[in-house]
């Protein structure tokens, strides 16, 4: 299979504040590589704090608010870790809303560390295998899922969901993204107050669920290495 994302836009969704950037980083690099348009999305404009472990990290340039675009204009979707990131992440509705309207239109997901509490809460990992952090496990298990403890993990049953552990799974959840999102249709751009996705349908993602290159631009210009 070529792993050609040939112009395909990939949304990573985040919170201003915490997010690992290691996470943010390298699926982001992967998908520029291979010829994919990866663009930053949070709840606000400006930029976004990142965290390397328990220290600060760099700042990188939001691209959109989440809830000034429609999800439908993306091929895929990927989640970063980090502890603050995720449990901000979790609680904001546009972004919850944003991540049930891609697993509703079978659009596949990249989800790492921490990044797995936005699905629980979205209620969609009733049903379906994943990995996490381990500390996730019980959410997970709780709101349906069936937990593993794997360097990545691939569950099909409706869209294509790839999960890793920890920074250390990297390598191996870039090539699964990749290769999941090689086979995904491009996002085409409509106007916001005419998504394709019905609530019906957003209702259906979830409805066994239990709730519960070069990297992205910083506001000082090239990320220190």
């Amino acid at each position: 299979m070529k792993m050609d994302l040939a112009g395909k836009r990939v949304a990573f969704l985040v919170a201003n504040e915490g997010v690992e950037q290691a996470e943010l980083e390298s699926p982001w690099q992967t998908v520029e590589q291979h010829g994919g348009k990866p663009e930053l999305l949070a709840p606000s404009a400006g930029v976004v704090q990142a965290m390397k472990h328990l220290d600060k990290g760099d700042t990188f340039s939001v691209d959109h608010a989440i809830s000034a675009v429609p999800a439908n204009d993306y091929a895929a979707v990927v989640l970063p870790g980090g502890v603050a990131n995720a449990d901000e992440l979790r609680t904001d509705t546009d972004a919850i809303d944003f991540v049930r309207e891609m697993f509703a239109a079978g659009k596949p997901a990249a989800v790492i560390c921490h990044g797995a509490w936005t699905l629980v809460d979205a209620g969609l990992v009733a049903g379906r295998t994943l990995t996490s952090w381990p500390s996730l496990e019980t959410d997970i298990r709780n709101a349906g899922g069936h937990w593993v403890d794997a360097e990545v993990e691939i569950d099909d049953a409706s869209n294509v969901l790839v999960t890793s552990r920890n920074p250390h799974d990297l390598p191996a959840f870039d090539r699964a993204l990749l290769e999941a999102f090689s086979t995904a249709t491009s996002g085409v751009s409509q106007p916001y107050s005419t998504r394709q996705v019905t609530d019906q349908a957003i209702d259906e993602a979830g409805m066994d669920s239990f709730p519960a290159s070069d990297p992205p631009a910083t506001t000082g210009g090239i990320v220190a290495g």
